[in-house]
């Protein structure tokens, strides 16, 4: 997308929050202090709404509020957790060489929990995607809470609550986000298109939440997309734009199962693209190509258009589009 996304540009504040019990809940958090555990179904808003409070919580947000993605932070490696520029105040290079990336990230923790509050009595660290984080880190967390509650709060925001410990689950007050629902999305978007200057009608804006499918996260980015694409946000700009998007959307899961072999599952997906949405052939080869430039570089995108070519020549022939897309993904299936 071209400039800042609009879920950056437009992030709302707690009174924008589209859930009157998560602001009322948020609102009794900004006097008292707690650790909060935000749970609910992805793109329902938990990460905003963590973001909102911290920005009404503290003078200066940038200084107290510290993000850690548990998806990420477990997959970097000593030298990316060490160089990450979040962390790496916290690291020295003795430290790093002498300990395991576990002990590091427990470091990491522990000293973004002990420092002092730049701007009022307390810090806030928000941990996204909670339910990614392992037994050890969730018990080294738990001493942490323990030992700096007096000037941290910590946000746990996840999918799946139960994923956590006892004791830390024990140590915080549950804000529940549920899916937003569809005339939430709308409100949502209409308040983002306005600020936006954008030309929209009230049919395009129904048609984008439908499409997300009570994730508030994919309408915001779907308006966008629209808008960027389109100059407006009407049905059939919306139909055109996010057509493409979803049908991206799928292709890219059926090149990853073609990928790791699963050709069933491809030709699944491949199926259903086909008969159930009604695309040609050839719509489907041009969404493989367009998302393969995106996926692949070098000999790995060269072979793909290699074997594009071949197959575009067989469904200018007018003979069977599945069988054709299938020989297809057999042949990213067997590589090179």
């Amino acid at each position: 997308m071209d400039g800042p996304l609009w879920t950056e540009r437009h992030a709302p504040t707690i009174d924008e929050l589209p859930q009157p019990e998560v602001r009322d809940q948020l609102r009794g958090a900004l006097d008292d202090p707690m650790n909060l555990l935000v749970h609910g179904p992805a793109g329902a808003g938990k990460t905003a709404a963590v973001r909102a409070f911290a920005r009404e919580a503290h003078a200066d947000v940038e200084a107290d509020l510290v993000v850690i993605n548990v998806a990420d932070f477990f997959d970097l490696t000593k030298k990316e957790l060490a160089a990450d520029p979040r962390f790496e105040r916290f690291i020295t290079s003795k430290r790093r060489r002498e300990s395991s990336k576990a002990d590091l990230i427990n470091h990491v923790l522990k000293e973004a929990a002990s420092y002092t509050p730049v701007s009022g009595s307390y810090k806030t660290i928000l941990l996204d995607n909670a339910e990614r984080m392992r037994e050890d880190f969730q018990q080294a967390l738990r001493r942490v809470m323990e030992q700096y509650y007096e000037a941290t709060q910590f946000a746990i925001a996840t999918r799946q609550s139960s994923t956590l410990i006892p004791p830390i689950r024990s140590r915080c007050f549950p804000v529940t986000v549920r899916a937003p629902t569809h005339d939430e999305i709308e409100t949502v978007l209409r308040r983002i298109v306005e600020a936006e200057d954008a030309d929209y009608d009230d049919e395009g804006l129904e048609f984008v939440a439908g499409y997300a499918g009570g994730d508030l996260r994919k309408a915001i980015l779907g308006a966008q997309t629209t808008y960027e694409e389109a100059g407006e946000i009407t049905m059939n700009a919306a139909y055109e734009a996010l057509g493409e998007v979803r049908t991206d959307e799928a292709v890219e899961g059926m090149l990853s199962a073609a990928e790791a072999g699963d050709v069933t599952d491809a030709r699944s997906t491949l199926d259903d693209l086909l008969v159930d949405e009604g695309h040609s052939g050839v719509e489907v080869l041009e969404a493989l190509l367009r998302v393969g430039r995106s996926r692949y570089s070098g000999d790995r995108l060269a072979r793909l258009h290699r074997v594009a070519g071949e197959i575009d020549l067989d469904l200018a022939e007018g003979t069977n589009d599945r069988l054709h897309l299938s020989h297809f993904l057999a042949e990213l299936a067997a590589g090179e």
